[in-house]
């Protein structure tokens, strides 16, 4: 069935060809509106023949001026460095995140486009301190005080995208409306960031331990709920809204704290692997996460591994941070709806994934020798330093 608000409208979505953007832009597509899929890698499944791709990089303001045109709503979701070695490349996060944006808002300005959703994070005001069912009154993060360089340009581009709200369109009696979202991690089937590398670690068995405290608490969102959300804030940034979400932040989660590892004993123990009994202190945790990124600056441009943790990793996964979703229910009818990993872990089974009854006893316990004690030894040999500073 076709939405009033979306029928035949124009959205361009930005980092479109990425897990969370695909499935947006087919529900989108579902209610009517016609879609065009920014982003600088193809699309990795069949499209519909009206959704349009535009290959193209927000870095590149005459590309990004050119996608833009005749477009009515902007979902800006592409961004870089969220995780891993990604983190760790700071001249690329900050063109894409920053640069991008910048370039994202002057072309919307002087193509006439009047709405933008833009996907932010709960990092800009989280840099590892207890929050418990914070609001969008929390100040932003002080940037000199985010522990990576994607958090802060997060920060500054969500800053520039409301400070944008209410800028005069060229050539036009209309204004720009704004909006961000805050998303916790994004889960479901499909998802192609997060999961397989956490799927790699318990198959190669690496997740042989948990840190932090069992009652710290944090949030995640199921994509489909994190769609919701995007639709409605588009939505509340029209007319027949009264432009109700202009100019605001919204955290957006499935609303049910949870420990972070509690998370995912069901994806664990459904490929068929014990959940890990051994609890180590996040001090420890969070020095070893530093001491990787130290290597990584030292060893990067000739060898660019992937880090088992960095340390923004370490305080999302174990240091307490959740929302409340009192004003986004309040001002975008947002309801999210009750999911599980039952269904992410359907998806890996389907494609080979679990634990291969060939793996023997032996095998895994040389290997779990040889990780702990690197593992130790790595640690301990930094601990005069550490002690130094």
């Amino acid at each position: 069935m076709k939405s009033a608000q979306m029928d035949e409208k124009v959205f361009l979505l930005t980092g479109g060809c990425g897990y969370f953007g695909l499935r947006l832009a087919c529900a989108l597509h579902k209610r009517g509106a016609r879609i065009i899929l920014f982003d600088n890698v193809h699309p990795s499944q069949e499209l519909p023949a009206d959704m349009m791709f535009v290959q193209g990089d927000i870095r590149e303001y005459a590309q990004v001026e050119k996608a833009v045109f005749g477009v009515d709503c902007v979902f800006h979701i592409a961004s870089y460095g969220m995780s891993g070695r990604e983190q760790l490349n700071r001249h690329l996060i900050e063109a894409v995140n920053v640069q991008g944006t910048k370039n994202i808002l002057k072309a919307c300005v002087e193509n006439g486009v009047s709405r933008l959703v833009y996907t932010s994070t709960f990092n800009v005001v989280f840099g590892g301190q207890v929050i418990e069912n914070g609001d969008e009154s929390l100040p932003y993060l002080p940037l000199h005080l985010h522990p990576d360089h994607y958090s802060k340009t997060k920060s500054l581009a969500e800053m520039a995208v409301l400070e944008a709200n209410g800028a005069a369109l060229f050539g036009s009696s209309e204004v720009l409306r704004t909006c961000a979202l805050r998303p916790a991690g994004i889960y479901g089937p499909g998802e192609q960031r997060h999961l397989p590398r956490i799927v790699s670690y318990i198959e190669r068995g690496i997740f042989r331990f948990v840190y932090g405290s069992p009652s710290s608490l944090v949030e995640f969102v199921h994509v489909d709920n994190l769609v919701s959300a995007h639709m409605l804030a588009a939505e509340a940034l029209t007319s027949e809204k009264q432009h109700r979400s202009a100019g605001q932040a919204y955290f957006i989660s499935d609303g049910r704290p949870v420990n972070n590892f509690e998370f995912f004993r069901p994806l664990v123990e459904g490929l068929g692997y014990p959940f890990p009994k051994l609890r180590l202190p996040i001090s420890l945790i969070y020095l070893f996460a530093f001491l990787t990124e130290i290597f990584h600056l030292l060893i990067g441009r000739f060898y660019n591994f992937q880090p088992l943790l960095t340390r923004t990793e370490v305080y999302k996964t174990g240091v307490t941070h959740y929302f409340s979703m009192a004003k986004a229910r309040a001002e975008l009818e947002y309801e999210p709806q009750e999911h599980n990993l039952n269904e992410v872990v359907q998806w890996f089974k389907s494609r080979g994934h679990g634990k291969r009854c060939h793996s023997s006893f032996f095998r895994r316990f040389i290997f779990n020798i040889l990780f702990v004690s690197a593992f130790t030894a790595v640690v301990l040999s930094f601990l005069p330093v550490a002690s130094s500073w």
